[in-house]
């Protein structure tokens, strides 16, 4: 083997060794954990989101119920905790709270009177639309430093690491793919000018 070749071997393995001395001194160790970066980008994701929507003092969870039901009315509880991968408990707090601003209502179904059917009322339908656009605008920030191709790319993988352990999850999700879904891919949101207070 030549001798150059060796030593350009050996350099290269200096160089990687000593960049990833500078990545630990920049960043600890938790930084090469997916889970660790899953959990900072959903912290990233509820700031966005909720400064978008600041004026109208909604979660994620209590947007996301509401999107389902403005497209799929008339899902039992059971069904609504499925398609948001959140356990009955939790969706029937969701469900009390938009209830009593008058968003959604619930109906008890006439083949099994121990099951109500929840829908958006038109109050919950319109509240949809009117923050269509906050709701966008926050995941466009969210994923503002990746290009298009990236964020298909990221979308992708995404989709595949929640399929793949879907069973992991401490409550069944049901994925579907409904109106509300197919939406176009997202744009590249315009830079905010320096001045620009946050809302």
């Amino acid at each position: 083997m030549a001798k150059g070749s060796s030593n350009t071997r050996a350099k290269t393995k200096v160089s990687a060794g000593a960049h990833q001395a500078a990545d630990l001194k920049r960043h600890t160790f938790l930084w090469n954990r997916p889970g660790f970066l899953v959990r900072r980008l959903h912290q990233i994701h509820m700031g966005a989101f909720l400064e978008e929507m600041t004026a109208d003092n909604i979660t994620p969870i209590q947007y996301g119920l509401l999107s389902v039901l403005s497209d799929m009315p008339g899902l039992d509880q059971l069904s609504l905790a499925e398609e948001l991968g959140i356990d009955r408990a939790n969706v029937a707090d969701v469900l009390n709270r938009l209830e009593i601003r008058g968003l959604v209502s619930r109906v008890p179904s006439t083949e099994d009177k121990r099951r109500n059917l929840c829908s958006a009322t038109p109050e919950g339908r319109s509240f949809v639309r009117k923050h269509f656009d906050n709701m966008r605008r926050a995941q466009e920030r969210m994923l503002d430093p990746l290009t298009s191709k990236e964020r298909a790319d990221f979308m992708r993988l995404m989709r595949r690491v929640v399929e793949s352990n879907n069973d992991l999850g401490r409550a069944r999700l049901r994925p579907t793919i409904s109106s509300s879904e197919r939406e176009r891919p997202a744009a590249r949101p315009k830079k905010r000018s320096a001045g620009r207070t946050s809302r």
